[in-house]
């Protein structure tokens, strides 16, 4: 009987160390991950799921990408618990903490949300003031800047009665403005800014609301504490290289750092509650 060689013996040894030092990624290190629906499926698949690919890097955990059609089915989704990290806007995480002690990872500490109100370019409107009985595009009715916000400021500021037209994507209203559906629209600065040259150059704005935290990314209270520090630090560095950078800016974020509940405090002293819907209309 031959005895094995020592370079037999070696990678013998080797093998055993590999198998036994190499830990295969189980269910309790994979995370459903949700964005907040404010661009097409296909533009958020795009933006998302190379960040998503880094962020696996990074950490060693997988993410399961999550995509709601609409922003209320993904409200529903945050409100009944159904994911482990989310992308949401501000409001969003008031509700989600409420409903399921949802806490803040990252944001970007640089960008401010606010809504904006746009018309046609030809448009011979100038002010909220004039669309009093008028057709007003919105992308969900919960929308933090582009919704709920603007309509708290038209009913409030302004006195405006109108018509809210309530669609599924950001991109959604803008363009029932351009084809004459609707006098309005209601929207945020990024997604405005992520449309084509085109869509931007036939709109004009002609209102901002205030300006609230940006939105965060969002962990649900049983992701263990140690994943939850593993996440946060691997978008700060990700942020911070050039190619993460470059990522992170189609969200958009242009940087990203520790954010805590209490700086989204200031939403729940602007009764944004009342204008709410929870339906899912």
């Amino acid at each position: 009987m031959c005895r094995p060689t020592r370079l037999a013996r070696l990678l013998s040894l080797v093998a055993i160390t590999v198998l036994n030092t190499v830990t295969p990624v189980t269910a309790k290190d994979v995370f459903s991950f949700g964005v907040v629906p404010q661009f097409e499926i296909r533009t958020l698949s795009d933006i998302w799921i190379p960040i998503l690919d880094e962020l696996e890097e990074r950490t060693g955990y997988k993410f399961d990408f999550t995509v709601s059609p609409r922003i209320p089915d993904f409200e529903q989704s945050f409100i009944n618990g159904e994911f482990d990290f989310a992308y949401m806007n501000p409001y969003h995480l008031v509700m989600a903490n409420s409903a399921q002690s949802y806490s803040p990872l990252v944001n970007d500490p640089n960008r401010k949300l606010f809504g904006i109100l746009v018309v046609h370019k030809d448009s011979p409107l100038i002010s909220p003031l004039e669309l009093q009985g008028a057709t007003i595009a919105f992308p969900a009715p919960n929308a933090l800047g582009a919704s709920l916000m603007m309509r708290a400021d038209l009913e409030t500021d302004f006195r405006v009665n109108f018509m809210p037209f309530y669609l599924s994507t950001h991109a959604s209203a803008y363009l029932n403005v351009i084809v004459g559906d609707a006098a309005a629209a209601g929207g945020v600065m990024g997604t405005f800014r992520a449309q084509p040259q085109e869509i931007r150059d036939s709109l004009r704005i002609i209102h901002e609301t205030r300006k609230v935290p940006a939105h965060p990314v969002a962990a649900h209270p049983r992701v263990p504490q140690t994943v939850k520090e593993k996440v946060r630090q691997a978008f700060i560095d990700m942020a911070a290289t050039p190619d993460g950078a470059e990522l992170l800016s189609k969200v958009p974020m242009s940087s990203a750092a520790p954010v805590p509940m209490e700086r989204f405090e200031i939403l729940k002293n602007m009764n944004l509650e009342n204008y709410v819907v929870t339906t899912g209309e």
